[in-house]
């Protein structure tokens, strides 16, 4: 079923998700939450959908990442739902990426974001798993994770000249390298 998603603004995006409960992992109550958020998220086009994103206040998130969608040698993400992830930086080499949200439709912004991660977190059947990301696998497991604790992809952008609508970038942007007229690469 796809569900409705919540835009910017609504109170759902800026509070922290509470942990899931062993006992919510271990009755399959999560079941049909999961398979609706990925529904929600192949609807709309997206390539991760955090649980408050659709009204539900629990640290659940889903991903599906194609090889290669932003650099040729960036990794997939194949087909998951993390349950309590714990998101750990494991540089200090950081990476610009430019980053939309279903839940502030149409628009991008240049958003810098650690170039490697550590994820723990627990499968929809219990067991507990840990990966390391880079690239933009790492960079989408991260603006999901923010949702997790009330935090929207544009309280990360530094320069708000690169905050604009989507069409209007790949209009004017995205055949020169993806850098707005007039902005400043290096600050």
């Amino acid at each position: 079923m796809i569900l409705k998603v919540a835009r910017m603004g609504h109170p759902v995006l800026r509070q922290r998700a509470r942990e899931v409960t062993a006992r919510e992992i271990a009755s399959g109550v999560l079941k049909q939450i999961l398979a609706d958020m990925f529904d929600t998220m192949d609807e709309y086009e997206g390539i991760g959908l955090a649980a408050p994103q659709v009204h539900v206040p629990l640290r659940l998130l889903v991903l599906e990442v194609p090889p290669g969608l932003r650099d040729p040698d960036d990794p997939a993400i194949p087909r998951m739902a993390m349950i309590n992830p714990v998101v750990t930086p494991l540089t200090d080499e950081t990476m610009d990426n430019w980053e939309g949200c279903l839940s502030i439709p149409d628009m991008i912004g240049e958003v810098q974001r650690p170039r490697q991660v550590h994820v723990a977190w627990t499968a929809p059947d219990g067991t507990e798993h840990e990966q390391e990301f880079e690239g933009f696998p790492a960079a989408a497991i991260q603006h999901e994770a923010d949702h997790l604790d009330g935090v929207l992809y544009v309280e990360r952008i530094q320069d708000l000249k690169t905050f604009q609508y989507t069409r209007e970038f790949q209009r004017f942007h995205a055949r020169t390298g993806g850098v707005p007229e007039g902005h400043d690469d290096e600050g």
